[in-house]
């Protein structure tokens, strides 16, 4: 098991290594993924000026990737795509609308002459084998410019991911130029879609932008939409407007798509409905507005490292003295070589050295004639003849020795002397060449490339603000339940599916939850509301209830402030029975007691602006030392249809969703059994029972029997 183990462990760990470095996160130096890098280079052997099918750029391709052909293609296809560094004929997709593109074998590619100018140059590029030693690729190329910013990039790893958004290149080029002169800079991403950016929440490359789609609202029943966010396509984007229409976000008629090259996506608006009541729902419920993190995660020096646009920025124009300065040494090299080559012919010619080898018998004997011939003139040639060189002479034709033409030897020359200063120049001002350098790259791109993502400041949008609360909230009294899928009942609001409701049931139970399709509350509902925590909290709530054990009255004003979604909380003390609830200011209400010996007031009205508001633990104060039955307020009075049954009979408006007062009928706490009145003795002979009863019968019979006598 140890060894599995640590087989497992070695293995992962290489895994993990190869996906990190090899293929999911760029490098800095050229801001390219492997596959990227692999496949430039195929596309720099390929070339000959025309194009070639993409199929065949891919097969090259795999001589350097082991992935195979579908990555391969894939990756060619949005490299493409960014504009840069392929040149593309046929149909390489839509970025606008998220169309894929043609099969491989249709469609044509080569590499740009701005990709060359940036990345090309065999003699500063570093090659390693390739995954089956049978060919070398490069391991960076000698980038120019910070491609990583220019393109973007986005990849996940194991344990890590990157997401770099794209800038703009003229952009990113001043920044460079800026930061090779001493000046301060900045850069912020510019996406291909257009549309507009906010940037409160941008922190150098991390943190998140927010950005929008471009709106045409000139007309007030129509909208057109002309650019879109980056990350969204006309299809998600079309999608995503007819859900928030279904969802009754939006009240749209229709919605067409006439995007070609650009975005043109027509919205019609219903009647009634108007461009301004629209806006705020579109971008708070379609993909009209983003949200974007960010995480610029590079490989520098064969690790990860967090970095921000500011510092690839300066790394890369670090990286591009080098490059430059490399490049002038190996031209200044190639051109002494050169000049040195014709100073060795011209005087190999000239002074007629060639005239001292016609009677020699040997190789080293010639070589040495043609040694011997130069040494005079050391100090015109300036360095060491060697063996080379003199090959060089000796393989001279005789047909160009006869038509050497020394003044035009002289002018090249003279020319080769130009340049060799020219460069010499360049080394010694080398912060100024680069400077040129890039304002020449810039100047190829401006026409072409404006900055297309407008950056501005969005007004923060409340979701539960722009959602229109036209869905009717219902509550049906006989079955208990509450919720927009209720058919029966009331209806109490009109809500979104965004709000959050307060919920107070009879049993003094109150919880704030996400608007229902359908919840059991029970009958009796006292109060439901749209949970906005400053109208709640500046709601008075008074409640009166009855104390468990001795039933007496107590009232209780608060205000709810605070709250757990989902969770349920009690207003009045465990075992109590609420009796009234109310949420007017000030009001009067009655309480009825149970009957009791020697007292004739069994009822007493109290006012509530004679008691104060406490927090919501409190238990409140008490309203008397009797036993209460009902409490009735000023605005509705019970009228009894039946021993169990009491009818509300209102003087006024009433309805939950006006959060009016609500009488709770109670039954009575532990209540003693009426006393019975004190009947009037009945005459004797009524009496059922007892000798005097007995009496009375007897006399009755003998008086009926002396009227049955004749007379």
């Amino acid at each position: 098991m140890a060894y599995l183990k640590k087989l497992f462990n070695d293995n992962f760990l290489y895994y993990a290594s190869y996906v990190i470095k090899d293929r999911a996160i760029p490098d800095l130096e050229d801001g390219l993924k492997p596959v990227q890098r692999r496949i430039l280079h195929s596309l720099f052997e390929m070339d000959d000026g025309k194009f070639h099918k993409v199929a065949n750029a891919i097969g090259h391709c795999m001589k350097y990737h082991p992935h195979g052909d579908q990555s391969i293609g894939s990756a060619l296809v949005v490299l493409a795509n960014k504009e840069l560094f392929i040149d593309k004929q046929g149909n390489f997709g839509n970025i606008f609308t998220g169309d894929e593109a043609s099969a491989a074998r249709y469609i044509e590619c080569r590499a740009s002459a701005f990709a060359k100018e940036v990345f090309y140059n065999p003699k500063t590029t570093t090659y390693v084998d390739s995954y089956d030693g049978r060919n070398k690729e490069p391991r960076h190329f000698p980038a120019k410019l910070p491609v990583v910013l220019l393109m973007g990039a986005e990849g996940i790893a194991v344990g890590m991911s990157t997401k770099i958004l794209p800038h703009n290149p003229v952009e990113v080029i001043k920044a460079e130029i800026a930061c090779l002169q001493g000046k301060k800079f900045e850069v912020y991403p510019d996406f291909p879609t257009g549309g507009s950016m906010d940037l409160s929440d941008y922190r150098e490359g991390n943190g998140k932008v927010l950005v929008r789609a471009k709106l045409d609202t000139s007309d007030p029943k129509k909208i057109v939409i002309r650019e879109i966010p980056y990350s969204s396509t006309t299809e998600s984007l079309i999608a995503s407007i007819e859900a928030a229409s279904r969802s009754g976000q939006l009240k749209i008629a229709s919605i067409s798509d006439f995007t070609t090259d650009k975005v043109e996506i027509e919205i019609r608006l219903q009647r009634g409905v108007y461009t301004q009541e629209v806006i705020d729902a579109l971008y708070a419920f379609t993909e009209c507005e983003q949200s974007i993190s960010c995480n610029c995660l590079v490989i520098h020096d064969q690790k990860p490292e967090i970095t921000t646009p500011a510092e690839i920025v300066r790394h890369h124009a670090d990286k591009l003295l080098a490059v430059l300065k490399k490049e002038l040494e190996i031209i200044r090299d190639e051109l002494l070589d050169e000049l040195h080559a014709r100073t060795l012919e011209r005087i190999f010619i000239e002074e007629r050295v060639y005239k001292r080898i016609e009677n020699k018998k040997t190789q080293e004997t010639v070589n040495l004639a043609v040694l011997e011939g130069l040494e005079p003139f050391a100090k015109e040639i300036g360095r060491a003849v060697t063996p080379e060189d003199i090959e060089r002479l000796l393989k001279i034709p005789i047909r160009r020795i006869s038509l050497y033409d020394i003044e035009k030897a002289k002018d090249e020359m003279r020319r080769l002397g130009d340049r060799l200063k020219e460069i010499e120049a360049h080394l010694r001002g080398l912060v100024a060449y680069a400077v040129d350098f890039l304002k020449g790259m810039a100047k190829k791109l401006e026409s072409s490339w404006p900055r297309r993502t407008a950056i501005q400041s969005f007004s923060k949008i409340d979701v539960k603000e722009a959602a229109r609360r036209d869905v009717a909230l219902r509550y049906d009294e006989q079955s208990g339940y509450l919720g927009m899928a209720v058919s029966s009942g009331e209806k109490l609001l009109e809500v979104s599916a965004f709000d959050r409701i307060l919920i107070v049931r009879h049993s003094g139970m109150y919880s704030v939850v996400p608007v229902p399709e359908k919840l059991f509350v029970d009958q009796g509902l006292q109060w439901v509301a749209v949970a906005n925590k400053e109208e709640i909290s500046s709601t008075p709530l008074t409640i009166v209830y009855r104390a468990a054990g001795t039933g007496f009255p107590y009232i209780k004003r608060s205000s709810i402030e605070t709250w757990i979604i989902g969770k349920d909380y009690s207003l009045i003390p465990e075992g109590a029975q609420m009796l009234l609830f109310s949420t007017e200011k000030d009001f009067e209400f009655t309480l009825s007691y149970a009957k009791k010996a020697r007292t004739k007031k069994n009822e007493e009205t109290f006012k509530t602006k004679n008691y104060m508001r406490k927090g919501m633990k409190s238990a409140g104060q008490r309203l008397a030392t009797r036993e209460v039955l009902e409490a009735v307020s000023a605005a509705r009075r019970v009228k009894p249809t039946g021993p169990n049954e009491p009818e509300l009979i209102p003087e006024a408006d009433f309805s939950l969703e006006s959060a009016a007062k609500t009488v709770v009928p109670a039954k009575p706490v532990n209540p003693k059994p009426p006393r019975k009145k004190r009947e009037t003795p009945k005459p004797a002979e009524e009496r059922p029972h007892g000798l005097l009863a007995a009496l009375a019968r007897k006399k009755a019979e003998q008086g009926d029997e002396e009227k049955k006598k004749p007379k």
